[in-house]
């Protein structure tokens, strides 16, 4: 099970993500969630992988498909806080260059003014 909070901090959505972004309803829920942020607008976002528990490659999938997504229409998605497994699972798809990742929430937020 996933759980997302999201909140607004200035041009930014940042989207806390706490459970297992794993097969089945936590990949859909965010997949869901990413889509409509893209719909409405939103190309400026941050996701706090801080309380990922587990992640596989639905949830790898599901990530680079926001990625490209956001890029695609000249916006960022970016990663606050990867936790060691994760960082692992992207190092070991050796994904983990695509994303900009950051571990201080003030410093990725001004990341998307630069």
């Amino acid at each position: 099970m996933l759980e997302v909070k999201q909140r607004q901090a200035g041009s930014v959505i940042v989207m806390e993500l706490s459970g297992r972004l794993a097969m089945g309803e936590g990949c859909a829920t965010l997949a869901n969630k990413l889509k409509s942020l893209i719909a409405d607008g939103h190309l400026s976002l941050l996701l706090d992988c801080n309380q990922i528990h587990m992640i596989d490659s639905q949830g790898i999938e599901v990530l680079m498909q926001g990625f490209k997504a956001h890029e695609s229409r000249g916006g960022k998605l970016k990663l606050l806080k990867v936790p060691p497994r994760m960082r692992d699972v992207l190092e070991i798809t050796r994904l983990f260059p695509v994303f900009e990742v950051y571990e201080d929430e003030e410093t990725a937020l001004r990341s998307f003014s630069s």
